[in-house]
């Protein structure tokens, strides 16, 4: 069992066992539960009540939160157009080719976030197999892969990002920062949930969100009304 510091102790009493909190409450524990002197991330965890081997219940998107994550990002653009000045002046961190896919063959992956052109990514079968199992290998249906990577990069800078179901069904992503104060975290926090409503997969026919928890880094976690 994983052993927690007094502050962490401390914050564990605030939040009552078994109960269910509305947004509004949650919302201003966050505060009272955080545990740690920088600005932590605020969490946001969805079980759902999928089936993820079968692929009509897998859950993947991208979101963009009307204030924002908080999270700068690390873009590579994989492209072989010569644009290289224009992707980095967009927000890219590195834009390259050929070379870049030898980086990343060699072990190399200092990115959050890679883009390609459908050019380039017919090259990227090389590292398919690094980026892959890494959830990072650019994806049409993330909106990762497209000709004009300028977009993509502005888009991105602007704080859209992908979320996407793990192996037990569940969904684990940001929602800001704790200095964006109770109003905005619950802006984001609301836009979350209904975003998660509306890519609901066809294949589930029942009960669709079981719960959902929020938190802040290193903070301990609060479960929230569904209703």
């Amino acid at each position: 069992m994983q052993k927690r510091g007094k502050k962490y102790n401390q914050a564990v009493t605030l939040v009552e066992k078994d109960k269910i909190y509305t947004l509004d409450e949650a919302c201003e524990l966050l505060e009272r539960t955080n545990t740690v002197k920088f600005d932590p991330t605020v969490e946001i965890h969805f079980n759902l009540n999928i089936d993820p081997k079968h692929s009509d219940q897998m859950v993947r998107s991208t979101i963009t939160l009307p204030n924002g994550s908080g999270k700068t990002v690390k873009i590579w653009a994989f492209d072989d157009s010569g644009n290289d000045k224009e992707l980095i002046a967009a927000g890219a961190t590195v834009a390259w080719g050929d070379d870049l896919l030898e980086s990343v063959a060699q072990g190399k992956i200092e990115f959050d976030i890679a883009i390609a052109t459908p050019a380039m990514m017919r090259k990227m079968w090389k590292v398919a197999k690094i980026l892959g199992p890494k959830w990072i290998m650019p994806n049409p249906k993330s909106w990762t892969v497209w000709d004009n990577l300028i977009a993509i990069i502005k888009e991105l800078a602007a704080g859209k990002f992908e979320f996407k179901n793990d192996k037990q069904g569940n969904v684990h992503s940001i929602a800001g920062k704790l200095s964006f104060g109770t109003t905005k975290i619950k802006e984001n926090i609301e836009y979350f949930i209904k975003t998660i409503k509306e890519v609901k997969p066809t294949g589930v026919k029942s009960t669709y969100i079981n719960t959902i928890y929020i938190c802040t880094s290193m903070s301990p976690s609060i479960r929230l009304d569904i209703k």
